[in-house]
């Protein structure tokens, strides 16, 4: 098991922790295809302590995965930190806290982004979960709760304020997601303010980036210009699990272990997402049609399907389809229908 804060490679990039998205079949992928560290989905600190069983099986992880994080929420100091004492016994390489997650129905409830309105509870959770356990404790939060958050009185970014004071409890690594609660997921990120806390010299703890972070160049651009140790990827990663390798390869394109496994064509990049659905399908007990539902995001946002022409009716049917016949067969149709309208166009162009 390891340990330490980053010391994978220069560019470490990371799959950011997603509810309904970060189960062990989607990690297992991001981590071939290059991704260096990876989370789980949130963990419900007190639906742990309860030995609630879909809670409890959130701490699946593998070997092959490491080093993995597992991520917990909560609203209490106590029962935070006794869901990291649960959580240690699955052996983790680091315990998450998530005091980023803007959704209502946790951060509504005083959890997750909704500490960043009670910055000393967020305090003395942080301080519980450190001294409740010996494994590496890091923190993923957001810049503040709203815009008028953003800076204190004096000037100060409240994030740079902020992560010294995590950093003195004792966590090991800060992520922080380049936009407000308030914000959601909508507007852009401002990696301006995360460069701040990365560049602040009282900060000597990995300072890892995310948001909107959705292609290799924009990746280069985020280590290069703000200085982060990690930039970690959330979203764009839907339907996508390669994207780590296209951004290695981009990063390290002298030394790119990566190259000879990324799937370059349209039939090889679906033929992953249909291992992706057979992963789903054993992850939730070998229920087919509910292992499909689970998957059915990462076809609605794969760019695998984007540009397509008329394609509209041919997604809808995708995503009602339940079962694997069904979603294969139209999936091996887009394949054969793109790969005719591209040797179609190819050959339309050569004429001239």
């Amino acid at each position: 098991m390891s340990n330490n804060p980053v010391t994978i490679n220069n560019h470490p990039l990371y799959l950011a922790p997603m509810e309904d998205v970060t189960d062990p079949a989607f990690r297992l992928l991001c981590k071939r295809y290059g991704a260096d560290r990876v989370y789980t989905e949130f963990v419900n600190a007190d639906a742990l302590v309860r030995d609630i069983a879909s809670t409890t099986r959130k701490l699946t992880i593998h070997d092959e995965e490491r080093p993995v994080a597992i991520q917990i929420y909560g609203r209490e100091p106590e029962a935070m930190a006794e869901a990291a004492r649960i959580v240690e016994t699955a052996k983790p390489d680091f315990i998450d806290i998530n005091f980023g997650c803007p959704v209502k129905k946790v951060a509504g409830k005083g959890a997750g982004a909704g500490l960043l309105k009670d910055v000393p509870k967020m305090l003395a959770i942080t301080k519980a979960v450190v001294d409740a356990v010996h494994t590496p404790v890091t923190v993923k939060t957001r810049l503040g709760w709203d815009e008028k958050s953003l800076f204190l009185e004096d000037g100060t970014p409240f994030i740079v304020d902020l992560a010294e004071r995590l950093q003195d409890l004792g966590v090991r690594e800060l992520a922080i997601h380049g936009r407000t609660r308030s914000q959601m997921y909508r507007g852009d990120a401002d990696w301006t303010l995360i460069g701040a806390v990365k560049n602040n010299p009282r900060m000597h703890i990995p300072v890892i980036g995310n948001g909107d972070v959705t292609t290799p160049e924009r990746a280069k651009e985020c280590f290069e210009r703000y200085g982060v140790d990690a930039v970690m990827i959330g979203r764009a990663t839907f339907g996508n699990p390669w994207l780590f390798a296209e951004m290695k390869e981009f990063l390290q394109p002298q030394n790119c272990p990566m190259n000879s496994i990324i799937p370059r064509t349209m039939a090889e990049k679906v033929a992953v997402l249909k291992e992706h659905v057979l992963a789903s399908i054993q992850w939730c007990g070998n229920d087919e049609r509910k292992g499909i539902v689970h998957s059915r995001r990462h076809f609605a946002a794969s760019p695998v399907f984007k540009g397509l022409t008329d394609f509209k009716q041919t997604r809808i049917a995708l995503l009602r389809a339940d079962t694997t016949e069904e979603v294969f067969s139209i999936m091996d149709m887009i394949v054969d229908k793109w790969s005719n309208e591209y040797s179609n166009n190819r050959q339309t162009n050569d004429q001239y």
